[in-house]
């Protein structure tokens, strides 16, 4: 099982919505999202994916974003009740971090019970696994996403998915210019020999989250593959023209038509890469965001492509 976790923003919530929509998605694949912001967007791929009976986790005490301090507004209310109906579906799964103060707050949970053997639990921090310990008093949750380090293996012990940051972020598109490809993860060949029931990760965006966005010097696309021993490698396609800021859509121009005459020896064919194929035949810029989504997206269909064939 793959659990890759995105936060909600825009174009992350859109690329969710067209696979499953598509029907790209493996039933060996469950999406975990985090809300962090406050939009119809959010409501509306949660629906694609309870229309499509395809699992998702919806993080419920978000860490980062807006989430938490405007879903409570009066503004709202009409998008919070849907939400609130929307959970008891039984294809959204209650996801939580594991924090001290998880299942205090009052408002959040709005009177809900929590059912831990029903709900994913994400504890990624050494010094709650104690109050992990604690809170579970002995249920298992149906799925429990750690890291993969013996302090977190010793205490959580059921039901455990691995859970890495894989993504090599660099501190600007520019950097990626030098590297035109490198390793980017094994998990999904060893995880059930090191005694997990799945994988986990933060796909091609990272775990890093930023709520401002910036114009950058380069554009750089990065697309995630197999190599012939069956890892995971990650290429990056970087523009040229990088002296300033000005003409974003000659810089995506460049480092797709790298993309495209990469994947004429590649032959990767999944919808994420023939978007991008289109928007170079075409000549057109979708702009940075969709760039993003297409990327998301070609990931999300190799992953599930897999497993459909090992898992079956």
């Amino acid at each position: 099982m793959y659990f890759p976790i995105l936060r909600g923003r825009q174009f992350e919530l859109l690329a969710l919505r067209e696979c499953v929509n598509n029907g790209i998605l493996s039933d060996f694949l469950i999406p975990i999202v985090e809300p962090v912001k406050v939009s119809s967007t959010f409501t509306k791929t949660l629906d694609s994916f309870v229309d499509h009976k395809h699992p998702i986790g919806v993080i419920r005490n978000p860490v980062v974003g807006k989430w938490s301090r405007e879903i409570v507004k009066t503004s709202n209310q009409k998008i919070q009740k849907h939400y609130t109906e929307l959970l008891d579906n039984k294809y959204l799964i209650e996801t939580f971090y594991v924090t001290p103060d998880l299942g205090s707050n009052g408002v959040l949970w709005e009177n809900r019970i929590l059912q831990f053997e029903k709900s994913i639990l994400i504890c990624n921090q050494p010094e709650y696994v104690e109050h992990y310990e604690h809170i579970t008093s002995g249920i298992s949750p149906l799925y429990n996403i750690i890291p993969d380090r013996a302090d977190f293996r010793r205490s959580i012990r059921a039901n455990r998915v691995m859970c890495e940051d894989h993504f090599p972020k660099q501190s600007r598109n520019i950097d990626y210019s030098g590297i035109d490809t490198e390793f980017f993860s094994a998990d999904h060949l060893y995880y059930k020999e090191d005694g997990y029931k799945g994988f986990s990760d933060y796909s091609v965006v990272g775990s890093e989250y930023s709520e401002t966005g910036f114009a950058p010097y380069a554009v750089a696309i990065h697309i995630v593959y197999f190599d012939d021993n069956n890892k995971l490698r990650i290429a990056h396609f970087v523009s040229d023209s990088n002296d300033d800021i000005s003409d974003p859509a000659r810089k995506f121009g460049e480092a797709v038509e790298k993309l495209v005459q990469w994947n004429k020896i590649m032959k990767l064919n999944t919808m994420g890469i023939k978007a991008f194929e289109d928007t170079y035949k075409n000549g057109t810029y979708p702009g940075l965001g969709v760039a993003k989504k297409y990327s998301i997206m070609h990931h999300l269909e190799l992953m599930s492509v897999y497993l459909n064939e090992v898992e079956k």
